[in-house]
This record gives structure tokens, C-alpha cells and sequence, in this order.
């Protein structure tokens, strides 16, 4: 791997003051989409869905433990596995008390859900030395109906919000044939006894991570600071550094 050329101080700062700029045209643009993405309609939910989990059955409301938001990792883990995906995992192994902390401060869960059973979802928590809230789906549509699961002999296929005709046209004629777990997040809203679909992310999409304003950001409500203005434009916290800029 070739290592970055050497220059001069002075070459090397004005190259870097050429890269801010587009460093800010990207932080701007990012924060416009956060806030259409706080404006994206959403579905209500009826559907009641019930899954398994180390204190026994529980509803999708239950999930938010008390919270006003739910966000959901899928997590792969075909009910024939002995172990879940290595990548869905490391992503896990990334999560911590911290992340889950924060989240929980501005009113958000999170938790895993795998249409697993649930005997391997705790085998399997248990080795990796996880204890995070993780549910199994299993004899539910909840994963076909959040396209993380794929089987045409089920429900429609449609991924990353491709029909099967359009993933044929892409290539990804392998995600048609028999059943296929894919990884994603989703997001929900309530709103009194209402529970809403806010936000579903797929494919490169779950890639965004990045902390607990990462998460936030795929959320209805986003960070919920004083600064979040309604149009994506950026304006300084009150009471940030007077050096602050966007």
C-alpha cells in the first residue's frame, strides 16, 4: 500500500483547507437530509406482532420498554443456524452500555431481532458475551414484512426497496431463489397506544452508523437538541464554543 506523499507545512495546509471545504459542503448536506429524513411520512403498524425473549413473550410495544422510539437491528440468523451472521455480529460487538445509554436518554430503545429461535439466540448471546435486549421472530411476519427476510413462496420479495423485477435487472437474481436473510435497521414512533414505521435502512445503508448520533439521526425525533432546525439548516448550539462552525 503506497503511504501519502510528503510535502511542506505550508503545501500540506492548503491542501487540507481545500478538503474542509468539502468536508463542510458534506457535513451540510448530510445534516439537510437528517432533517427530510425527520420528515418522512410514516405507516402505522397494527399488525400484533408477538415475539420471544428472555422474559418470555412480548409485544412490539413491549420492545420500547417504556420509550417513545424503538430502533431495530435484524440481525441474520436463519432459524437452521447454529451461529448468526459474522458480520450482523461484529457490528454487535461494536454496540455498547454507553451507546445504549445515550439512546436511552433521548427516549429510544434498542434491540436485536432474529427470526432465530430463541434456545439459539441465548446459546449464541451467551458465547459472545452479549447482553443486550435480543428478540426472536420466529412463526411471525415480522421479518418478511420488513423485508429482512426473503422468501417469494411467503410474501413478495423486495429489497432495499427493489421489487424482484428490478433486482433481477440489477443482478441480484440470487436473492430470489429460496429463503435469504438480509441485515437492516428499522425505526418506530409512538405516539399513546399508536406505533408507527418510521424508517427502514438496508444494505450499504447500515453502514452509517457512527455512535448514538448515528442511530438518532435515522430517528423520527433525530438528537432532540435546541439546534435541529426544522429546515436542515445548521445554526450554533446555545452555549457552543464561539469557534463553532458548521
Amino acid at each position: 500500500m503506497s503511504l501519502p506523499q510528503v510535502v511542506s507545512r505550508e503545501q500540506w495546509l492548503e491542501a487540507r483547507r481545500q478538503l474542509l471545504v468539502r468536508e463542510k459542503e458534506l457535513t451540510r448536506a448530510r445534516d439537510a437530509l437528517n432533517a427530510d429524513r425527520r420528515r418522512l411520512p410514516m405507516v402505522r403498524v397494527d399488525k400484533p406482532y408477538v415475539f420471544e425473549g428472555p422474559r418470555g413473550t412480548a409485544s412490539l410495544a413491549d420492545l420500547f420498554d417504556g420509550r417513545r422510539q424503538l430502533v431495530v437491528q435484524h440481525v441474520m440468523f436463519d432459524p437452521s443456524w447454529d451461529d448468526a451472521c459474522q458480520s450482523c455480529s461484529a457490528s454487535i460487538d461494536e454496540l455498547s452500555a454507553g451507546l445504549i445509554a445515550h439512546l436511552n436518554v433521548r427516549e429510544t430503545s434498542f434491540a436485536l431481532v432474529s427470526r432465530a429461535p430463541l434456545a439459539k439466540i441465548e446459546d449464541y448471546r451467551a458465547r459472545r458475551g452479549w447482553s443486550y435486549p435480543w428478540y426472536s421472530s420466529q412463526g411471525t411476519d415480522f421479518n418478511y414484512d420488513f423485508h429482512v427476510t426473503l422468501d417469494g413462496s411467503v410474501a413478495p420479495v423486495e429489497f432495499n426497496y427493489r421489487t424482484a423485477d428490478e433486482l433481477k435487472r440489477a443482478g441480484m437474481d440470487w436473492v430470489l431463489e429460496g429463503s435469504c436473510e438480509m441485515p437492516g435497521y428499522s425505526c418506530f414512533l409512538r405516539d399513546g397506544d399508536a406505533i408507527y414505521h418510521t424508517y427502514s435502512t438496508f444494505a450499504r445503508g447500515t453502514e452509517q452508523l457512527g455512535g448514538s448520533y448515528g442511530v438518532l439521526d435515522w430517528t423520527a425525533l433525530g438528537r432532540q437538541e435546541a439546534w435541529e432546525e426544522p429546515k436542515g439548516r445548521v445554526e450554533k448550539p446555545h452555549g457552543a464554543d464561539p469557534s463553532f462552525t458548521d
